[in-house]
């Protein structure tokens, strides 16, 4: 027992430091973010005190938005600073290559928009976004949640395409862009099928962006585009009553907005 004991200290005294302090910190920030700073946290320890509050289901968003802040973006930062002792820039919080960055963003959008389109008037979608049905009825909540989802977005592209991506590069290079997708797909069970599958490309490509950029901030902005465009096509479609994918569901919606 002692030998082997001894044998597993001499391997793991042979592994690279950096590398383990990158999958550890994933896995104890996301169990964090499970367990502390989600949704259901705040349903279990606050929803019965505030519950005859119109605002209630807000303030639930608002925490899981600000907490995950927190937990993937705040904590990774002085994890970088503290343990890693490396450069906040080397982790992708930097303008980076922005000609290539805002070429690709809008590229990613325009295609985006219109399977948005067709996309929200499907059943899975029309139940599923917005989150918050709350948006639906007042565009300043609207602007609040979606405000929210911004904030949310840093902290999610920054764990995966900043902490981890650029964390793990240098030990396995374009491997990452593989490594760092899979959580980021894990974590989108349960949301509509086609979103799900989508995932899988989706974090391939904006890992692939972020090395190309050697930043994050093109895919906060490429993701949370997206997630503006559905939230605000949802809403439309809900205001016009219009769940179609012709002219006529179209002609509703400018009615509403002109």
């Amino acid at each position: 027992m002692a030998g082997e004991l001894k044998e597993l200290w001499r391997i793991i005294k042979q592994l690279d430091k950096k590398v383990i302090i990158v999958f550890i910190s994933v896995a104890v920030l996301q169990t964090i973010s499970y367990y502390l700073t989600s949704r259901r946290f705040f349903r279990y320890n606050y929803f019965e005190q505030l519950q005859f509050d119109k605002n209630v289901f807000l303030y639930e968003y608002i925490y899981w938005f600000v907490g995950d802040f927190f937990t993937l973006f705040v904590l990774p930062l002085l994890i970088i600073k503290l343990l890693l002792k490396g450069s906040l820039t080397g982790y992708g919080l930097r303008v980076g290559d922005y000609k290539i960055g805002l070429k690709y963003s809008f590229i990613f959008l325009v295609v985006m928009v219109p399977i948005v389109w067709f996309a929200s008037a499907n059943g899975d979608f029309i139940d599923t976004y917005p989150q918050l049905n709350d948006v639906q009825y007042s565009w300043s909540i609207f602007l609040v949640f979606e405000s929210g989802i911004l904030l949310y977005m840093i902290a999610w592209e920054f764990i995966w395409r900043g902490f981890m991506l650029f964390g793990l590069e240098e030990k396995f290079g374009y491997y990452a862009v593989l490594i760092q997708m899979i959580p980021f797909l894990i974590l989108h069970n349960g949301k509509p099928a086609a979103e799900t599958f989508g995932a899988i490309v989706a974090g391939l490509a904006l890992g692939i962006l972020a090395l190309k950029t050697r930043s994050v901030l093109y895919c906060i902005i490429t993701h949370a585009g997206v997630m503006f465009s559905i939230d605000l096509v949802s809403t439309l479609r809900f205001r016009a009553d219009a769940y179609g994918t012709g002219l006529n569901s179209l002609s509703k919606i400018f009615k509403i907005i002109f």
